[in-house]
């Protein structure tokens, strides 16, 4: 079992290109079950890190390819676009 703590210091990497996502900042759980179904990891930051971020990444669970000591390695095709 791993915490969500844990994760938070995992960097996201892309396989399928390897661009690096970034850091976990959140999950998505659904309320019947418990189970996540997705990880959030935000974009970058607005203007000098103020207003916000410009995106999220949101991965489906599904998508997740390996979850390693510093690394989560992930699926995202080209064309998924992320959530602003």
């Amino acid at each position: 079992m791993m915490r969500m703590g844990s994760m938070h210091r995992k960097e996201v990497i892309n396989i399928l290109n390897g661009v690096k996502l970034g850091y976990i900042c959140d999950a998505e759980v659904e309320s019947s079950t418990g189970h996540v179904t997705a990880l959030v990891v935000p974009g970058p930051a607005k203007v000098m890190g103020l207003f916000g971020r410009e995106y999220e990444w949101v991965i489906p669970w599904e998508n997740i390819r390996q979850i390693g000591k510093d690394t989560i390695l992930v699926e995202v095709p080209d064309n998924e676009q992320p959530r602003r």
